[in-house]
């Protein structure tokens, strides 16, 4: 019975040294190969950020040091985080970044994405158990300085590492496939001191895990990967997350008190606090088949939305209006497909993509009274797309994006279909321009050049890019996994200071 209680008690204090490691989103942090300077982890909920302190005398030769916040990992994923080193530091090579390690033996091979304390942004890996570390001056490709972001992908036997400064797109470093890893991993951020009798300290923040399914899968079809509800704060790039699902869910619209989101998810439209708590659903009446195009008025009172009928053309999309309290739908379009993307800021009409010939593959801008009749058709594209319009807040302008010119990039047009002009012009397809409140910005998705410009697919790396209403050069706000639902419709927080996003990851 004693030996029996002992058991007991050593597995209960296993089960608490387990518990008490974990640490934001990282199951276990410890200090790799027992260096002298002992280190640690915190996580401030507030800002989800962590600070990493940690010794070691190096992550080189054929043995490490440092400390680990980590998560066993399988198949392939994203890491991506903005990190720096604090204070002046005693060795120019202190490090911190991202690590994919076989195991937590100090000889381990790993693949790591470093940030030194000189500046130096690499991709340094040892390749098997025991080898010694690669100098990756020995290695074909480039070495960046002082990059703020640090990404580390995994894409079977590949490894990726990208980087960044603030506003930039990441620009690849380096990758290699000659490593000896297992498919089940360990995965995370990590600190070390290059000083044997030092301890450095580090801060991460958005941390992001994103586990990624091959760029062949259909997200219509091939299954459906878990999403974030992120909100960002667009001037300084911190990102909170605040509901997550196993499920999808789409489409956030920041409702005009300020205090909950919208979003949808099954069909249905639901709403929650803006610090997150549990989703309450709205009575969207007959209409219950909603897709993520839904608006909400200029004043707060009405939203607009999108529902699916069926046996009708593309779906049956129709587009209706309700309270923003809830209640039964009025018609707005009964001709189908309509994608509903914006309200004029008089109340009275709607902006939406359509498809009005069934033998043609072009889609172009409508605009509608909600009390009914006749539709405007205001771009004329005979084979590409234009989607996403939406009216500035001043009612002067249409903004929308298009394949006019080849790939998919931002214009502008005036309320009547005049005057369109380019906005956005460069190498990535640009879609979903949304203008804050105060007019003086456009938030936009960026999907990759790889990526076809009539697409707009789940589940790829995309940027959020934030430039000025009155033109100008993009900036990167935040990078992630995702594409559909997204960022499809208007996101701004009323002051003009936030938006609200939605990521992904396949758990």
């Amino acid at each position: 019975m004693k030996f029996k209680l002992l058991v007991l008690m050593i597995s209960y204090t296993s089960l608490t040294v387990a518990q008490t490691n974990t640490i934001g989103i990282f199951n276990t942090h410890a200090d790799i190969g027992n260096p002298a300077v002992k280190g640690d982890v915190q996580y401030e909920a507030g800002t989800q950020s962590y600070t990493l302190k940690g010794g070691g005398y190096n992550i080189w030769f054929n043995r490490d040091e440092f400390q680990y916040a980590y998560n066993t990992l399988k198949g392939d994923f994203i890491l991506t985080a903005n990190v720096k080193l604090l204070n002046e530091g005693k060795d120019p090579h202190r490090k911190i970044g991202w690590m994919i390690r076989a195991g937590v033996q100090e000889d381990a091979a790993h693949m790591s994405a470093v940030l030194h304390g000189d500046g130096l942004t690499v991709l340094q890996w040892r390749r098997l158990r025991g080898a010694y570390m690669r100098d990756p001056l020995d290695e074909i490709f480039s070495i960046k300085k002082n990059a703020e972001i640090i990404q580390l992908e995994r894409i079977g036997k590949m490894f990726i590492m990208r980087t960044a400064n603030a506003g930039e797109p990441l620009q690849e470093v380096g990758r290699t496939d000659m490593i000896d890893m297992p498919d089940e991993v360990l995965g995370g951020l990590f600190v070390c001191s290059h000083n044997a009798g030092a301890q450095e300290t580090g801060i991460a923040w958005n941390v992001r895990i994103e586990k990624t399914v091959p760029d062949t899968h259909n997200g219509y079809k091939d299954g459906i990967l878990g999403s974030k509800l992120e909100t960002m704060n667009v001037f300084d790039g911190k990102r909170t997350i605040i509901h997550q699902d196993s499920g999808r869910f789409e489409a956030p619209n920041w409702m005009a008190d300020g205090k909950k989101i919208l979003f949808n998810q099954g069909g249905s439209i639901f709403t929650i606090p803006i610090d997150g708590g549990l989703p309450e659903k709205l009575n969207t009446g007959v209409a219950n088949k909603n897709n993520n195009d839904h608006v909400i008025s200029f004043d707060g009172k009405w939203l607009a939305i999108s529902s699916h009928r069926e046996g009708l053309p593309g779906g049956g999309s129709t587009i209706y209006y309700l309270p923003i309290t809830g209640g039964e739908p009025k018609m707005v379009t009964d001709s189908t497909p309509s994608y509903l993307h914006g309200w004029n800021p008089n109340g009275k009409e709607l902006v939406y993509t359509a498809q009005r010939i069934s033998s043609s593959t072009a889609f172009n801008i409508y605009k509608k009274p909600i009390t009914g009749g006749p539709e405007v058709q205001l771009t004329f594209d005979k084979k590409g797309l234009a989607d996403g319009p939406e009216f500035s807040p001043d009612g002067k302008f249409i903004y929308y994006n298009s394949t006019q010119t080849g790939t998919m990039q931002l214009w502008r047009m005036k309320p009547d279909g005049s005057s369109q002009e380019q906005v956005t012009f460069d190498e990535y397809n640009n879609w979903f321009p949304h203008i804050s409140p105060d007019g003086k910005w456009i938030a936009f998705l960026s999907f990759q050049p790889t990526v076809a410009p009539n697409d707009h697919p789940f589940y790829k790396r995309v940027m959020l890019r934030l430039m000025p209403a009155s033109g100008g050069a993009p900036k990167v706000i935040a990078y992630l996994y995702g594409g559909q639902g997204t960022i499809n419709t208007p996101s701004w927080s009323p002051d003009s200071k936030r938006i609200a996003f939605v990521s992904n990851s396949a758990e």
